[in-house]
């Protein structure tokens, strides 16, 4: 072999031991503690997921209730928090009397006796409804929430003053910009102490709005998780983060985990360094992003000691899982 040969090879030698240096967990700093767990939806009546459709009524295909819990609600929120969640996720729509409603659906027809677009109703129209009037697990023969959530249908603000030191994610279920900028009016609103404490996500154009306007706040879109991994995957060997993974919410399907970069523990070190928070979720699967780590054998997928964040729509199961019950 010519010297040259030589003197290159042990240059592309040295160059693969650093980036494998630099990319190793093996000398990260490991964080310790328990994981941060996510409760998707707060504790919620679970349906059959198989063969959804954005306009799939999940309420009239409810699994056999487990017990009598209502998403989106206080009730929930506050037994999801009991249950050992660090944080607990909301859907909101705006309301025609400047309020934003905490529900989950675009219409109303599916899980409660009024009909209509979610967002064109007032919140005091909304807090005569009952919520749990859609549900059923036999395909309408009963509904066993019927007459149970009148009324139980929060505003944002009683969130925030229900739960003024409890960490949120709130769901921004359209694509319209004036949302986001109307949410970016109340968040602004809060003290900046309150706001690093809150997370943001859902359509690219109200999320970009947000992420000018209160750029304090962690927020993610589908556009932007896609470019956050797609480019640390690219280039994250070199230690740089992408723009899009910084100040963000960070979701990483538990399949494509393994890609990135230093995981676990120096992807979470350099996700931390940019102010980001990062969550694996359920497998990916081609058609989207999967809805959470809910059984034990995906948990069992994550590396001993993980310690970074889980979604999950099962947070009774998955804190006990855990470590982080507190029964």
């Amino acid at each position: 072999m010519g010297r040259k040969l030589k003197v290159t090879a042990a240059i592309m030698i040295a160059v693969a031991a650093g980036v494998s240096i630099n990319n190793t967990s093996l000398l990260a700093p490991h964080p310790g503690g328990k994981p941060v767990l996510l409760a998707h939806r707060g504790i919620a009546q679970r349906f059959d997921e198989r063969d959804l459709k954005s306009d799939t009524c999940t309420a009239a295909r409810m699994l056999p209730p487990a017990h009598d819990y209502l998403e989106n609600t206080l009730r929930s929120m506050h037994a999801s928090f009991a249950a050992g969640a660090d944080i607990v996720e909301l859907d909101v729509h705006p309301t025609t009397d400047g309020e934003f409603a905490v529900f989950h659906d675009w219409t109303l027809d599916c899980r409660t006796d009024g009909l209509g677009v979610t967002r064109a109703q007032s919140m005091a129209k909304l807090k005569t409804l009952d919520i749990g009037y859609g549900y059923t697990a036999d395909g309408g023969k009963t509904f066993p929430f019927r007459g149970k959530g009148v009324g139980m249908m929060p505003a944002l603000s009683e969130v925030f003053a229900a739960f003024p030191d409890k960490q949120l994610l709130i769901n921004v279920k359209s694509r319209d910009p004036d949302e986001g900028e109307k949410l970016a009016g109340v968040l602004t609103t809060l003290p900046a102490g309150r706001r690093s404490t809150i997370m943001v996500y859902g359509g690219d154009e109200p999320i970009d709005v947000i992420r000018r306007l209160v750029p304090d706040v962690r927020t993610i879109s589908r556009a932007a998780i896609r470019s956050c991994l797609v480019r640390y995957i690219g280039y994250g060997w070199t230690g740089l983060v992408p723009k899009a993974c910084r100040n963000a919410m960070v979701l990483v399907p538990i399949n494509v985990a393994p890609w990135l970069w230093g995981w676990p523990d120096r992807f979470l070190a350099r996700m931390n360094g940019v102010n980001s928070a990062a969550f694996v979720l359920g497998p990916y699967s081609g058609g989207g992003f999967s809805t959470g780590v809910d059984t034990a054998e995906l948990l069992a997928r994550l590396p001993q000691s993980y310690s970074g964040g889980i979604w999950t729509n099962e947070i009774e199961t998955v804190a006990r899982l855990t470590g982080k019950s507190n029964d």
